[in-house]
Formats: structure tokens, C-alpha cells, sequence
């Protein structure tokens, strides 16, 4: 049986290393990348039956995809391979002001996911804002899963992950992704993106632009998390790298969710697990002992 899916693009990812400007040149990392698949990988860290629904190119990249997130304990059987379209790949250029990313993904395998993907009945469905950003297709799957999971009976997450180069421009992302987690039973949304989408400065504010979602998950970067009236600090942490934390947040909450914690149980699994990933350059990270075995 499987709890949880996540279902979006993930792309081959290559770093510098040790981390350097990419105009500079030198030995990088080959690896793979998704906001979606870094939530699955962190769900089936926790101890959740976990599956990832994307699509990749048949190509070695693809075959990398696949492999890691596989080897990670989840669960790929409902992964497609394009054979027609190649496997994205980005890149990430750090600098002293933090990590740029660039995206070699036009007319990639991962923007042609399509409604024939939505799961069968599971206890949760997890999506981003990405994926509605990548194409028209996939854009319908995200509105048709979270039209249709009354029926399916599942619980729908939807972290807003807004990325300004995928969209038309700003009034176009501020209206569908505000569309879309309105319908959503629990929403991550970082408070300076959701500054730069609908103008909001506080947790209620964001509440006040989706008052038909469930859960309002606010993050407000080092200083902590907010779901209605309750606040938990975040964990103090060096940072090597901000990437990914946002996921292995997600990743935590929802594993606390899915074993029936409370709100602050939730946001706070949410924080450890981010701290986890905030200490390295990846996107993922193998949790320590301790954590994987963390109860609410």
C-alpha cells in the first residue's frame, strides 16, 4: 500500500564542487533535483510508504532520475519514460550573495505530465506550484486532482514554490497559484513569496487571500513557522545552502500529519528536518538516525 504521492518534473542536477561560480569552470556533481521527489525522499525517510509519479526522457539522465529516487526506498512504478523527449537539467551557480539556478528544460519530458497520472485513492496527494507553471497539461492535472480528491478521498497538499521564470509574468502566477491553493487541504507558502505574489506581510493575510484552503502553512525563513494561532521558531542552524529546505520542511509536516500530530508537532518535525538539509549543498539529505526515527 502507499500513503503519500508527490507527483511533478525532476530534472538531472549538476553543482560545482567544491562550490564555485560555474563561469569558473572545474570539476561539479551530477545529481537529480525536483521539489516534488525531495518531498517523497524525505517522506520515505520518515517511515511513509511513499510514491513519485513524473516523467523522464529515455536517455541516461532519465535512467539517473529514476535510479536515485528509487534508491531512496520510493516507490517509481508509476513513473513514465518519454521516448520522444529528453530529461531536464539544471544548474546550480553559487555565489557569496547565494545560489542562482539555471534551468535547461524547454520541450523536456517532465513538462508533459498529464491528468492520466493522477494516483489512485491514497491518504495524501502532494503537488507544488511548478508543475502548473510548466505546461497546459500539467496544469490540468493539478486543477483535476484537486478538484477530484473529495472523490478519491485523499488529502491534497500544494506548496506554492513560486518561480518567477516559469510564468507569463506576475499577475498571471498570482492568480492561478492563488486559485489553485485555495482549493488545497494544506498549503506551504513562504511569507516573502507571498509578499511578492498578493502584497501580504503576515501570516493572516495569507489566510485572508485563501480562506477556502485548509492548513495555511506560513514559513518565514529563520525565524519560524505559523499554521493559524500557532508559531514554532525555526531551529538555529549554519547555513550552507538554503536549496531544498523548503521541500524538507513539507516532507516533515506531512509525515507528522499522516501519524496524526498536532499543529505544533507538525511544525516542528517540519523545522528538523529542514535543519538537516540547510548544513549541505544537495537537495536531499540522508537524515541522521535519530530524526528518521523521530515520533511527534
Amino acid at each position: 500500500m502507499t500513503d503519500a504521492y508527490c507527483i511533478g518534473e525532476t530534472m538531472a542536477l549538476v553543482a560545482p564542487q567544491p562550490p564555485a561560480r560555474l563561469h569558473h569552470g572545474g570539476p561539479a556533481h551530477l545529481d537529480v533535483a525536483g521539489a516534488e521527489s525531495n518531498v517523497a525522499i524525505g517522506l520515505a525517510q520518515l517511515g511513509v510508504r511513499v510514491a513519485w509519479r513524473g516523467r523522464v526522457g529515455a536517455d541516461p539522465l532519465g535512467r539517473l532520475v529514476l535510479d536515485r529516487i528509487a534508491a531512496a526506498g520510493v516507490d517509481i512504478g508509476g513513473a513514465e519514460t518519454d521516448p520522444d523527449h529528453p530529461t531536464g537539467v539544471l544548474f546550480k551557480d553559487p555565489a557569496p550573495d547565494g545560489t542562482a539556478v539555471h534551468y535547461l528544460r524547454r520541450g523536456s519530458a517532465g513538462a508533459r505530465l498529464h491528468r492520466g497520472m493522477l494516483p489512485p485513492a491514497a491518504r495524501l496527494v502532494h503537488l507544488t506550484g511548478v508543475t502548473p507553471a510548466l505546461s497546459p497539461a500539467a496544469r490540468d492535472l493539478v486543477r483535476h486532482t484537486l478538484a477530484d480528491r473529495p472523490v478519491r478521498g485523499a488529502l491534497v497538499s500544494f506548496d506554492v514554490n513560486h518561480r518567477p521564470a516559469l510564468w507569463s509574468g506576475p499577475d498571471e502566477a498570482a492568480t492561478v497559484l492563488a486559485e489553485l491553493a485555495d482549493r488545497a487541504d494544506v498549503v506551504f507558502v513562504g511569507l516573502d513569496e507571498a509578499n511578492r505574489l498578493w502584497g501580504c506581510t503576515d501570516p493572516a493575510q495569507v489566510r485572508a487571500v485563501l480562506p477556502g484552503a485548509g492548513a495555511v502553512v506560513v514559513k518565514d525563513g529563520a525565524v519560524g513557522a505559523t499554521e493559524g494561532d500557532t508559531f514554532v521558531p525555526t531551529v538555529p542552524v549554519p547555513v550552507l545552502e538554503p536549496v531544498g529546505a523548503g521541500d524538507a520542511f513539507a516532507a516533515g509536516y506531512l509525515a507528522a500529519l499522516l501519524r496524526g500530530a498536532d499543529v505544533p508537532a507538525r511544525l516542528r518535525l517540519g523545522h528538523r528536518v529542514a535543519a538537516a538539509v540547510l548544513g549541505t549543498t544537495g537537495d536531499t539529505v540522508q537524515l541522521p538516525a535519530d530524526l528518521q526515527e523521530a515520533r511527534p
